[in-house]
């Protein structure tokens, strides 16, 4: 995917507003996540070897939060021509115009449904995989178990959920620790001060991280058996549950 700077928080802002994913951040949405979440590429290529492994014949595999479609290439480029369908779904339209731009020159065979609409309101059905990198965290907590059970009930018996989401830590002095770290990842990777702190201000009523234990608990609450984490880099996190 081609990538145009991020340059939407380089400018003081006289009002800040909650951050949205809207046409200026899905033009800049690449090069933005791929400096601001440390082991972001190393995420969405094993997303697909996940897929790989696991998605089964003459079922779906669906990307919930797809945004650009990063991790619906993956999988594409994964699984091959297995006989399965990707349902890619994301409630900006124009993240999802950029995708269908990114998958149409995929040139796979599999089938891969763009779908513009709130996670909340899929029926997830058939599904061998299903992948939420980066989207739970920003859907209300209070919604968060409810949509696990439907997705769990809507899987086919040995699917997985491919879940990565942004952590805190109970202890203090840890989660402190990985403030900082990711503080610096994005001043290494060119962001200013005022950037960091535009943008903190601007995702904190919208992104809320919580504990990699409220994550298990809740996962294995809403059905999934086992779940195991599979990738950290520094207080981003990767889960796999087992239906």
């Amino acid at each position: 995917m081609s990538r145009q700077r991020d340059c939407l928080y380089a400018k003081a802002l006289n009002e800040i507003v909650d951050f949205r994913f809207d046409a200026s951040v899905a033009r800049v949405f690449a090069d933005m996540i791929n400096r601001s979440v440390p082991g972001y590429a190393e995420v969405v290529r094993m997303t697909g070897q996940i897929a790989d492994e696991h998605a089964q014949p003459g079922t779906r595999c669906y990307d919930l939060g797809c945004s650009l479609g990063a991790s619906t290439l993956s999988m594409l480029h994964a699984i091959g021509e297995r006989d399965v369908r990707i349902v890619a779904v994301d409630n900006s339209a124009d993240m999802l115009e950029r995708c269908k731009h990114h998958v149409g020159a995929g040139n796979s065979r599999v089938t891969v449904d763009l779908v513009c609409a709130d996670i909340n309101d899929i029926v997830i059905e058939q599904a061998s995989v299903v992948v939420m990198n980066y989207t739970l965290q920003f859907v209300p907590v209070e919604r968060r178990l409810p949509l696990l059970r439907r997705i769990h009930a809507g899987m086919v018996p040995g699917g997985v959920l491919i879940l990565s989401e942004k952590v805190i830590f109970e202890d203090a002095r840890e989660n402190a620790w990985h403030e900082v770290m990711h503080h610096r990842f994005k001043r290494v990777n060119g962001y200013s001060e005022l950037e960091i702190s535009q943008k903190r201000t601007a995702l904190e009523n919208v992104l809320m991280p919580e504990t990699e234990k409220t994550h298990v608990t809740r996962l294995r609450e809403a059905g999934f058996d086992h779940v195991l984490r599979w990738h950290q880099c520094l207080n981003f996190m990767s889960l796999m549950a087992h239906r």
